[in-house]
């Protein structure tokens, strides 16, 4: 059965990740000279090599030891990216009023939490899944909450006892893991060019739910 597993992949090891932000766009080159782009992707997707973390026999023995326990790409499981984990930059702490959520109308309950990128009139909008345990921080109109909401760590659904009154903006901050998997069912090692300080090919790519 295909399903996430509720685990971090060891977070020393994605420490040290080479990461990347992939866009899939189509570009055709007219006879003219001029260029038609077509996005073929509606968000971008992450993607991380993993081989670079693994700095020692024990760290490639957890690695080996993750990967059978999710069957190879079978199972999803959370992974941490430490260039984007928080609803604010990296450095510094997730405060209530990070992250627009939406603004109330007296009878919804429920906002889902995202993560906004780029200027205003660009903004990239990305839903966010997958927050850190007593991590997510909610305030209505800028003063936070103590209590009165409940928040789901598996879909990122924020939902309050009683909903927002109509105009009220709902806002937060979080930390957050991303749904990720491994992207080969092998893992292709060689021990003597491991050894010799060549890292092993491990890749890990962001799941989209």
């Amino acid at each position: 059965m295909i399903a996430f597993h509720d685990v971090r992949f060891p977070l020393d090891i994605a420490r040290r990740a080479l990461a990347h932000v992939e866009r899939r766009t189509e570009v055709v080159a007219l006879a003219s000279g001029h260029e038609q782009r077509n996005a073929r992707w509606r968000f971008a997707r992450r993607r991380w090599q993993v081989g670079y973390g693994v700095k020692t026999m024990d760290d490639l023995h957890t690695v080996i030891a993750f990967f059978e326990a999710r069957r190879g790409r079978l199972h999803a499981f959370r992974f941490r990216d430490w260039a984007d984990w928080k609803s604010c930059p990296p450095l510094q702490e997730p405060t209530p009023t990070d992250q627009e959520l939406g603004t109330g109308d007296g009878s919804t309950t429920t906002f889902q939490l995202v993560k906004r990128y780029g200027d205003a009139a660009n903004a990239e909008v990305r839903r966010i899944t997958r927050p850190v345990p007593g991590s997510v921080r909610v305030a209505i109109d800028g003063a936070e909450l103590t209590g009165g909401f409940t928040v789901d760590h598996a879909t990122g659904l924020v939902t309050f006892d009683t909903a927002p009154a109509a105009g009220a903006l709902v806002t937060a901050g979080f930390a957050f893991d991303v749904p990720a998997r491994f992207d080969a069912d092998e893992l292709r090692i060689d021990l003597e060019s491991y050894r010799l300080g060549q890292a092993p090919d491990i890749d890990i790519v962001e799941v989209r739910e």
